[in-house]
């Protein structure tokens, strides 16, 4: 009886290293296929660049929007929708500073500057709604003086090709649609404040 226990115990043993093995794996596998949002305009710190910051308001940037990549999209993914979003404004319901959606299934990346539309440097189908500035393409952090404020930039992957939406739909409208049809989520955060 003692060796069948022994046996049993070793046995058992065996079972929970191989079943440890297979979860370091596949957690290993996890994280190289995670969907993931990176931009050389954001730091490791998450300072965001002075040329990315906006021009009017009383800051003295570039506002150009951060140049974007991305890997690890979901199976399924139809297209992309990025967001970019201030909670800590003082508006009582934050600040919208860009908004682009319909970007191809195929594409992995946006040059900087590819928020402002007299530049034509979206992808063929991308568009762009309009902010909280009150027009469509990018719009860069400018805070009040004192606390930075946290810029989240969001990139959905989509099950749909695009995004029936009006042409002057609200960033809220918009956001609504693309949660709705979201496969999974990238992220970024980019703080700035003077």
């Amino acid at each position: 009886m003692k060796g069948t226990a022994r046996i049993a115990g070793m046995a058992l043993a065996a079972a929970l290293l191989v079943a440890q093995a297979l979860a370091a794996e596949t957690s290993a596998g996890n994280a190289a296929h995670a969907f993931t949002l990176s931009s050389p305009d954001i730091t490791a710190g998450g300072k965001i660049a002075e040329a990315q910051v906006f021009s009017d308001f009383g800051c003295k940037g570039g506002n150009v929007s951060p140049q974007l990549a991305w890997s690890g999209a979901p199976a399924g993914t139809r297209s992309f929708a990025l967001l970019m979003y201030d909670p800590d404004a003082p508006t009582g319901s934050g600040w919208w500073h860009w908004i682009l959606y319909n970007i191809p299934a195929t594409a992995t990346s946006l040059p900087a500057g590819a928020g402002d539309p007299q530049k034509h440097l979206l992808p063929a189908g991308a568009l762009q709604g309009r902010t909280d500035f009150g027009t469509p393409g990018y719009g860069g952090p400018c805070p009040p003086p004192g606390k930075p404020h946290h810029y989240h930039l969001w990139l959905y992957a989509l099950k749909v090709e695009r995004l029936d939406v009006p042409a002057d739909a609200t960033a809220a409208y918009i956001g609504f649609n693309v949660r709705a049809q979201s496969l999974g989520r990238a992220q970024l955060m980019g703080v700035y404040g003077r």
